[in-house]
């Protein structure tokens, strides 16, 4: 298709699902919202996938009683502490070469698919098994089941409802999926100088170009990095404290696939890539997690599929605030009471990342309630994300 088509759907379709149809968490992004979701016909957009490709939510269920979180909270926290590393180039090796870094089978798949990720392939495999800054978090929690949904999960069902210990991760693909982002993305602005400044960052590549098959290729060796790095940390949490799963859950954002939907202009069905930022496949029976906030509940959702929303749902609960007006306006005194009583220990944390700056998760799980069914809920107990400087208890 000529490349003014490709951007006029895209342009249209991302009018309709950002404008007139916005995914309730959705806020401010580069190239679309973040909580957009944006389909074209034979073209990628790096920035509509975006800089931390094929971010994650992974949950497992253990067999250990939720009463450890009470009775044992240091067993749960020392696991956290020693199973993962967080923070911007955290890694499981250090500058001097000294660690051991994880073991997983997507280090043995051929990362030499373009100079981007074979360059980054050491940094990949020294950071695998580790969570970034920012947003992304590991944390145990109680995850309530309704006899009536535990078949989902794949749980035994039982009178009423039961309580499970459950890890809940969020974490992408590290420095190597950002280094991917950076090259394709400058890649494709240079290659549309005649887009003005304003719409720079949707710019495109075909395809059935090179430089289209060559992203297309990394972002998703991206993806299967990224699944690699949660599993990782779950393994490795898991050995530590001498658990086993029983039951999973795991759904990605920030990521571009080829689905078959309606034409808009036509209703008849065409393959289109579908660019969900901040957003994640909500199609019919399709699992996923949906958290909320440090002291606010996450849900995990079946898929209900909507063609309004391009079998697509909200991927957390939204940020209100940019990260610096949260640090302009907390202070740990005043978060510490909110914690308190959501009962949450907190390891670690930034404050643009408190409860404050996120929007109403229950708001926003009715805004959507056509789009996805709550499955379990799971509130978080013990929260880990990375140190911004501040000291939690302050």
């Amino acid at each position: 298709m000529a490349v003014s088509g490709v951007f006029a759907i895209g342009y249209s379709l991302f009018r309709l699902l950002v404008e007139f149809f916005r995914l309730p968490d959705a806020h401010l992004g580069y190239g679309i919202p973040i909580g957009g979701v944006l389909a074209t016909r034979n073209a990628v957009i790096p920035y509509a996938v975006g800089v931390d490709i094929a971010c994650r939510v992974k949950l497992s269920v253990f067999d250990l009683p939720t009463k450890l979180l009470e009775s044992e909270p240091d067993r749960l926290k020392n696991a956290i502490e020693h199973e993962t590393r967080f923070g911007v180039g955290a890694s499981f090796v250090d500058r001097g070469g000294h660690g051991t870094p994880r073991d997983h089978a997507v280090m043995d798949e051929d990362w030499s698919i373009c100079p981007v990720t074979n360059m980054s392939k050491d940094k990949a495999w020294h950071q695998l098994g580790t969570s970034g800054s920012g947003n992304h978090f590991v944390e145990f929690g109680v995850l309530t089941v309704n006899n009536d949904n535990a078949s989902q999960l794949g749980l035994p069902a039982s009178a009423g409802e039961e309580k499970y210990l459950a890890l809940l991760s969020h974490s992408g693909s590290r420095g190597a999926g950002a280094a991917v982002c950076n090259h394709y993305s400058s890649l494709a602005m240079r290659m549309h100088p005649e887009l003005d400044k304003q719409a720079a960052h949707l710019a495109w590549l075909e395809l059935d170009s090179h430089e289209g098959q060559e992203y297309w290729d990394a972002m998703n060796l991206m993806g299967r990095y990224a699944s690699a790095n949660h599993a990782c940390i779950h393994d490795a949490i898991a050995r530590h404290l001498g658990a086993d799963v029983l039951a999973g859950v795991e759904n990605h954002h920030n990521f571009a696939w080829k689905e078959t939907h309606a034409d808009p202009d036509t209703g008849e069905p065409v393959e289109m890539v579908v660019h969900r930022k901040g957003a994640t496949p909500a199609g019919e029976g399709a699992m996923g997690i949906i958290p909320g906030s440090m002291a606010t509940p996450g849900y995990v959702v079946v898929g209900k599929g909507g063609a309004g929303s391009l079998d697509s749902a909200a991927h957390g609960a939204g940020r209100v605030m940019s990260r610096k007006k949260a640090k302009e306006s907390f202070r740990w005194n005043h978060v510490k009471p909110i914690l308190e009583k959501a009962g949450v220990t907190l390891l670690s944390a930034g404050l643009d990342e408190v409860p404050g700056v996120y929007k109403d998760i229950e708001q926003v799980m009715a805004d959507q309630a056509d789009l996805v069914q709550k499955v379990a809920r799971f509130d978080p107990k013990m929260v880990k994300m990375a140190p911004a400087g501040e000291r939690p208890e302050d």
